[in-house]
């Protein structure tokens, strides 16, 4: 049974890895750089928004994740890329050599209103990047991945072998999809909304990213709160990717005052803005998570074949509305990927695939275990 049938039914860095974290970074940097962030005239929301998310501010102590025992150890995983993966030309190949994956595209040009493939292979990039778009074409590349997989030598055979899957934020959705959670229209329309909505939210008021390189959690932790309490405004860790490498979300102002203190003050080796719409997995999204649970509510979520492993707690959930629940708290959480790559490593892991656009993920589980092998499954 093809692929696309089953899922519309359910130290000091060497040479060498400077170049591949210049290279994650370029990849992480990329967003909606043409999205002009709002300030909201509504001071009493705005100071409630900022004492939300410093309450919700992740402690950087440690989390020792274990595996749950109920799931056979993880043996084979599929990795999915998040927003910041796409680039101009991406799956151009792949829908010309693949006929599956053409016609994935076209199913997803057709529910979306434009032509999808074109914006992925042709750009502009200012388009392509933007959150409402970019998240859709990543998705969609991902799973054509799949089809270009499954049509290759001994491709099915690897397919089948995977009994455990994660995703970098955006990510997650394609997982779940390959689990079997819910179909590619259902997951397709999920994740059109979330981008749409992360967009608003992001407009409502001026916040961003910026990603910190070379300090630890703890120490990167310690950096926000004196930026928080210098600016006045409030800044936390968003994505934990790996050790040395932590993007960080707030106001600009906050954001500023990371950038000035991270390397004289922390120690840091630099600070690098993310041209994205907004500070993701924080408070600040917030308004998105009302238009995401109604849509959440609305979708066919069945339990997954796989364990899926939870960005927001590192857990596999199998429960439909405890899918829907973490998925609806996921954009207002920051990402827990670097204890999901430990987990998986700790508990037996042997090989793993990035599946999409680019080598984020691949970048990133070097930093956190070069002795991990990873295979990139090019969109």
């Amino acid at each position: 049974m093809r692929l696309s049938i089953h899922i519309h039914n359910h130290k000091r860095n060497t040479a060498a890895e400077e170049e591949e974290e210049q290279e994650t970074m370029r990849a992480l940097s990329k967003g909606n750089a043409a999205a002009a962030s709002k300030v909201s005239g509504n001071v009493q929301a705005w100071n409630a928004r900022c004492r939300s998310v410093r309450a919700n501010a992740t402690s950087a102590a440690p989390h020792i994740d274990t595996w749950d025992a109920t799931f056979p150890t993880p043996k084979r995983a599929f990795l999915f890329p998040g927003q910041g993966a796409q680039y101009v030309g991406m799956a151009e190949a792949l829908a010309e050599e693949v006929p599956a994956a053409k016609e994935m595209f076209d199913r997803a040009s057709e529910l979306l209103g434009y032509d999808l493939l074109q914006v992925c292979a042709q750009g502009p990039g200012e388009k392509l990047n933007t959150t409402a778009v970019s998240q859709p074409a990543i998705y969609v590349a991902s799973l054509a991945a799949l089809e270009k997989l499954s049509s290759s030598e001994n491709g099915k055979e690897i397919i089948e072998g995977v009994n455990v899957a994660a995703g970098l934020s955006l990510g997650e959705y394609t997982a779940l999809v390959f689990a079997g959670a819910m179909g590619f229209e259902d997951g397709l329309r999920l994740v059109k909304a979330r981008g749409e909505a992360m967009q608003e939210a992001a407009e409502a008021a001026q916040s961003g990213m910026v990603s910190v390189i070379g300090l630890d959690a703890q120490k990167c932790e310690e950096l926000c709160k004196a930026a928080s309490e210098e600016s006045g405004q409030p800044v936390q860790i968003a994505n934990y990717l790996c050790k040395g490498n932590y993007a960080v979300s707030g106001s600009i102002e906050a954001i500023e005052a990371v950038e000035a203190i991270a390397k004289p003050n922390f120690k840091a080796r630099m600070t690098v803005r993310l041209a994205v719409a907004g500070a993701f997995h924080t408070s600040f999204m917030n308004p998105a998570v009302d238009r995401l649970k109604e849509i959440l509510e609305a979708t066919p979520i069945v339990s997954p074949r796989i364990p899926v492993l939870s960005n927001v707690d590192v857990k596999a959930h199998m429960d439909p509305q405890d899918i829907r629940n973490t998925l609806a708290k996921q954009i207002v959480s920051p990402v827990q990927w670097e204890r999901t790559l430990e987990l998986l490593i700790a508990s037996g892991l042997e090989e793993s695939y990035e599946i999409g656009p680019g080598k984020v993920i691949a970048g990133i589980m070097k930093r956190v275990d070069r002795k991990s092998p990873v295979t990139n499954i090019e969109a």
